[in-house]
């Protein structure tokens, strides 16, 4: 009557509301990013409490086994904490304090008739010794301002509590997710989604807290047996970086150089050896033994998402780009799957 087309008023009316839905995502990004932290978290813990739950068979909650996993994690962490990092802490202390030694002494061999390599040492050092005691004078109450901040409250607090709820219903809220979709094929595409992407997630969390924790021990161990200078600083640099791939690495060893060409570490080649050989023994062994399931993901298509993720979401968009991007091939091809499926299927019917 008014000349309104109702397929056109319909597709339009769906753009629509995909705009709105992405838009709403767009705003609350860092609310879902918190969210997606702790359910990788919950992955994380899933094997202990599980295990857990089979030392309470006559419980029919998991609360015991949850509550018995917190405990256990909190009293590690904190007691891991506060012995290597106390320890790492005073080695990167040691460390920013010999900068300017080095500077100094590299100043001594510049040319003395104002070249610009004196002039750039000359500054670097003095710009150094006044960022260092700036950094030193205010540390004490950085950290207690770090600790206040609202944002460090949340992830400190609110993810292990949204992990609790997700550990301890997560049969249910499965369940009340698929009985949205009703019965039929789309129930089993859903089905099938819900299993892939469960055992997508739960690999990925758990081989990169494994990879993680080789990367800090190896790095540790040989740092000392080689006699490398700050063996926790460098493990540490090396194990936290390895959470960003490509990029983490890359930027761990060009760290991890620096800082033994600075404190003086006469045995550079064998830290380059040590490194490459150990990239390649971490990518080409490791890593594909503990990532075998739904990650086989070419490196074109890893490199895009680290990019794209550092493009969108900075260094947490890097953090979640692989999953992310392994999570996009998984639902491409279950629904090429159904697809297929369905066309031979309607002939019959």
């Amino acid at each position: 009557m008014l000349g309104i087309d109702r397929n056109a008023a319909r597709y339009t009316w769906t753009a629509a509301l995909v705009l709105l839905a992405m838009s709403m995502v767009y705003l609350i990004r860092h609310t879902l990013f918190i969210f997606v932290i702790a359910l990788l978290f919950a992955y994380l813990l899933s094997p202990l409490v599980d295990f857990l739950d089979r030392l309470f068979p006559s419980s029919r909650t998991r609360t015991p086994a949850l509550a018995l996993a917190y405990i256990l994690v909190t009293g590690i962490l904190i007691g891991g904490g506060f012995m290597l990092g106390t320890r790492a802490v005073d080695q990167a202390n040691e460390f920013i304090t010999r900068i300017p030694e080095v500077v100094g002494k590299a100043k001594n061999f510049a040319p003395k008739d104002g070249s610009w390599l004196g002039r750039l040492l000359e500054n670097t050092e003095d710009q150094l010794a006044q960022r260092i005691n700036d950094v030193l004078h205010y540390l004490p109450a950085l950290g207690k301002g770090v600790i206040s901040v609202a944002e460090t409250l949340v992830l400190i607090v609110v993810v292990p509590i949204f992990s609790f709820f997700l550990l301890k219903d997560a049969s249910s809220l499965r369940k009340s997710l698929l009985e949205m979709m009703g019965t039929g094929s789309h129930r089993e595409l859903m089905e099938d989604l819900a299993d892939d992407v469960n055992l997508l997630l739960a690999q990925y969390v758990r081989a990169l807290a494994l990879l993680c924790l080789t990367t800090f021990t190896i790095f540790a161990l040989a740092a000392e047996f080689a006699g490398a200078p700050y063996p926790l600083l460098l493990a540490g640099i090396a194990a936290g970086l390895e959470f960003i791939p490509m990029v983490g690495p890359l930027t761990a060893a060009v760290l991890i150089i620096v800082i033994n060409l600075i404190a003086g570490y006469p045995h550079i080649l064998g830290v380059l050896a040590f490194l490459g050989i150990y990239r390649i023994f971490q990518d080409y062994v490791v890593a594909p033994r503990l990532m075998s399931a739904g990650m086989e993901l070419h490196p074109l298509m890893v490199m895009f998402g680290v990019f794209a993720g550092a493009e969108v979401g900075g260094i947490p968009g890097t953090f979640l780009s692989v999953p992310a991007v392994a999570m996009i091939r998984i639902v491409y091809r279950r629904i090429e799957k159904a697809r297929a499926g369905w066309t031979i299927a309607s002939p019959k019917s």
